[in-house]
C-alpha cells in the first residue's frame, strides 16, 4: 500500500489492491476535496482508479469496489488485451460478444432507476449502432448500443437513466433535465464526460 500525498484539492492517492476470480489488480484510491461522489473507471492499460470524497470511510469504499469488481476484471482484461484502441474488423462478431451482458445490465438499471420513476415501456432493444447510446421512440420502445456494457458504471447509469426519463419527457426541456437529476444530480458533469471518452467506444 503506497500513499501520495497531492494538492490542489486532492488529498492524496493510495495504492490499494482487491482479488477478484483469484486474480489480484491494483486500484489507486484517490481522495479529493472536490469530489462530490464515487467514480470508479479503468482507463488504457488497465489502470483502475476509485475516486471518493474524503468523507467516505475506507470500509464503505472497499464494499463498493467489491461490488463492481466482476465489470472491473472484465475492464481491465479488455484494456491488457487491446492496449491501444483499433478498429474493430468484425463488428457483428464483437456485438453479439456483448450483446447479453448489455441486455442484462439494462434491465438490472432500468428495473433500479423506475423503482423512483414508475413508467412503463413497451420494448428493450440492444443495437449495433455507430452513433447514438441510446434512444426513446414514441412508441416507447428503449434502444441501447450494446457498448454501454464497456462503459463505467456512472456513465451506464446516465445513459440509462436519460432515456428512461424520455418516457415522460420526450424533449430535452427544463422538466426532463429535472426528472434526470432526480436520480442523477451531476448530470451535466456526466454528460460532458461521455462526450469526451465515451467517443472512442463508438
Amino acid at each position: 500500500m503506497k500513499a501520495d500525498t497531492k494538492e490542489n484539492g486532492r488529498l492524496y492517492d493510495m495504492e490499494k489492491t482487491i482479488d477478484v476470480a483469484h486474480t489480484k489488480i491494483v486500484y489507486t484510491l484517490r481522495r479529493s476535496k472536490r469530489a462530490k461522489r464515487i467514480r470508479l473507471s479503468v482507463a488504457s492499460g488497465g489502470v483502475v482508479t476509485l475516486t471518493a470524497p474524503y468523507t467516505v470511510c475506507d470500509s464503505f469504499l472497499e464494499t463498493f469496489i467489491a461490488s463492481k469488481s466482476s465489470w472491473v476484471l472484465d475492464q481491465v482484461r479488455y484494456f491488457i488485451q487491446f492496449p491501444v484502441r483499433r478498429p474493430i474488423r468484425n463488428r457483428r462478431k464483437h456485438f453479439l460478444e456483448h450483446k447479453e451482458n448489455a441486455c442484462t445490465l439494462v434491465v438490472e438499471r432500468l428495473t433500479h432507476f423506475n423503482q423512483f420513476y414508475g413508467l412503463s415501456w413497451n420494448r428493450i432493444a440492444i443495437r449495433n449502432q455507430r452513433s447514438r447510446w441510446g434512444s426513446c421512440s414514441r412508441n416507447k420502445n428503449l434502444n441501447f448500443n450494446y457498448r454501454i456494457v464497456l462503459l463505467p458504471p456512472h456513465l451506464a447509469d446516465y445513459i440509462i437513466v436519460h432515456e428512461l426519463c424520455h418516457l415522460q419527457e420526450m424533449n430535452h426541456a427544463p422538466a426532463f433535465w429535472r426528472l434526470v437529476a432526480n436520480t442523477i444530480p451531476n448530470h451535466r458533469e456526466l454528460r460532458r464526460e461521455l462526450r469526451r471518452d465515451g467517443s472512442s467506444l463508438l
